[in-house]
């Protein structure tokens, strides 16, 4: 694969798909040997043929099985709940026992021959393109007629396998991932750099989270707790307002907007507080009952005492309510430090003068 913006050549992977009983192959390109390539390849893979086995083997690449055991291999979470809802069973070939799929390996064999060898001298710069290149060689290689059976690979399907499959269900698959995560002291779960609530009595819990493309859907002990629509990688929280405990949900509608707003009312100096207090905290959040807290104390101190408040907080480098309430409690928002008068330079013997240093 060439990229047509920078020439820099990739390589693309080859998954192959091979039925039991009629040989029908089915070969795509896809970038990694990732889980999201791994299952997308077996969904299409079950479309090409129409129906789905009721055993899938498979090699023990890692995507799908995580442990590799002879006895007892352990499937990937997304590769069982795909199994699932393809009425399918996986069952990977045990380590180092390639006649377990012997089948697919003579078509990993056939697929190097008929399409690999025959597209080498060619050039893509898509990977739609080389997959419409190998999808009409397919349609070559199940039509031809093997030598020693007298029937080809398609006409075998027809014949033995078709009617033995499973019907395909109403929808294809949505690609899931599983994360495994604990629920922060913030009630909240990271995933891909956003925070997602779930019901606060789950506090230091252990949940599973399916994501997929557009949903982020949070489960405990098998029983969905939360769900939540898919929000970019900004480091914001998504916070359903029924999974809050009762002393927060209080805060619930206030915003940075609407403090910045209530604070800049009452003066700059107020309204230069709370802005450094959002800025500091890690999330914004974390500081919303600080600044809540601040704005209040207009309603006890009157703004005028309040806007001095806080220019002595700022002065001396308080950034917590606390500090604020506690200036106002000793009146020290009333008694500014008096600002030295500039004047003549003091002349004395005990002050030793620019000229000691030289």
């Amino acid at each position: 694969m060439i990229d047509p913006a920078t020439g820099e050549v990739r390589t693309a992977q080859l998954f192959v798909a091979a039925l039991g009983a009629s040989s029908l192959t089915y070969a795509e390109a896809s970038w990694t040997q990732g889980l999201s390539d791994w299952i997308g390849s077996h969904t299409r893979a079950f479309a090409f043929v129409g129906g789905v086995p009721a055993m899938v083997v498979s090699d023990n690449l890692r995507s799908g099985i995580t442990k590799a055991c002879f006895y007892e291999p352990a499937v990937n979470r997304t590769y069982a709940e795909m199994a699932a809802h393809y009425g399918t069973a996986i069952v990977p070939a045990r380590p180092y026992r390639a006649r377990d799929k012997a089948k697919v390996e003579v078509a990993v064999q056939i697929a190097t021959r008929f399409i690999i060898a025959k597209l080498r001298n060619r050039q893509f710069f898509s990977l739609s393109a080389l997959n419409a290149a190998i999808a009409e060689l397919l349609v070559q290689l199940n039509n031809r007629v093997s030598r020693h059976l007298g029937a080809s690979r398609r006409a075998l399907f027809e014949d033995l396998e078709q009617s033995a499959l499973k019907p395909l269900p109403a929808e294809p698959y949505v690609f899931a991932e599983w994360k495994e995560c604990r629920v922060g002291l913030d009630y909240h779960v990271e995933v891909g750099k956003h925070y997602y609530s779930v019901p606060h009595p789950l506090l230091r819990e252990k949940v599973w989270v399916r994501v997929t493309e557009r949903t982020v859907e949070i489960f405990h002990r098998g029983k969905r707790v939360a769900a939540h629509l898919r929000s970019s990688s900004n480091r914001k929280h998504t916070t359903v307002r029924e999974h809050m405990p009762s002393s927060h949900r209080r805060y619930a509608d206030w915003t940075p907007e609407r403090l910045r707003r209530q604070a800049g009312a009452i003066g700059r100096y107020t309204a230069a507080l709370v802005e450094i207090i959002l800025r500091e905290r890690t999330h914004p959040e974390q500081g919303f009952r600080a600044c809540v807290g601040i704005v209040r104390l207009a309603k006890t101190c009157g703004r005028d005492r309040l806007e001095a408040a806080c220019a002595r907080a700022l002065e001396i480098g308080a950034r917590s309510y606390s500090s604020v309430n506690s200036i106002l409690k000793n009146n020290l928002d009333r008694r500014r430090p008096a600002t030295p008068a500039d004047g003549p330079a003091i002349a004395h013997d005990n002050i030793r003068g620019p000229t000691y240093f030289h």
